[in-house]
């Protein structure tokens, strides 16, 4: 079997990664109930008094505001590798349009008509199964319409 080179992270990215496993696991959220229980047993001992209950409000805000951030490195990161895994499907199969590549660059408007396009391809396999009892295949789709669109400049 082939070894791919380990790369390097940032400290950073280690350390968003640990935490997301870490607060994913049975045993983080374990953990966090036992805080909470631990804080919920020391009311009656400080009164149920303001700061008891401003030390938790306090906690778990920060603890929010941290995860935040470490979540959504590591939701970009794992974003970016199935995008790339499905850019490797798309150029590996004989047949796909390429141009499909790197659909994460296109304008909310391009997105809109390649997506229009896609749902008429849907309704016409729809229409095929009901009169031949069969949608498979892999008809030829034209990406003409996408590459001059009425009023556009060519796309390069």
């Amino acid at each position: 079997m082939a070894r791919y080179p380990v790369y390097g992270r940032s400290l950073f990215a280690r350390l968003a990664r640990w935490t997301a496993k870490a607060a994913g696991h049975p045993l983080g959220f374990m953990l966090a109930v036992l805080v909470i229980l631990a804080w919920a047993a020391t009311g009656p001992l400080f009164g149920f008094s303001d700061t008891w209950q401003l030390v938790i409000n306090t906690g778990t805000t920060i603890v929010t505001f941290l995860m935040v951030f470490l979540i959504q490195n590591t939701q970009n990161h794992d974003s970016a590798v199935v995008q790339l895994k499905l850019d490797e499907l798309i150029r590996a199969e004989r047949n796909a349009h390429n141009a499909l590549l790197d659909l994460d660059e296109l304008t909310d408007q391009e997105l809109e008509r390649l997506r229009a396009h896609y749902t008429e391809l849907a309704r016409l396999a729809r229409e095929q199964l009901r009169r031949r009892g069969r949608d498979t295949g892999t008809p030829e789709v034209s990406l003409d319409w996408w590459v001059v669109a009425e009023g556009d400049a060519p796309h390069t």
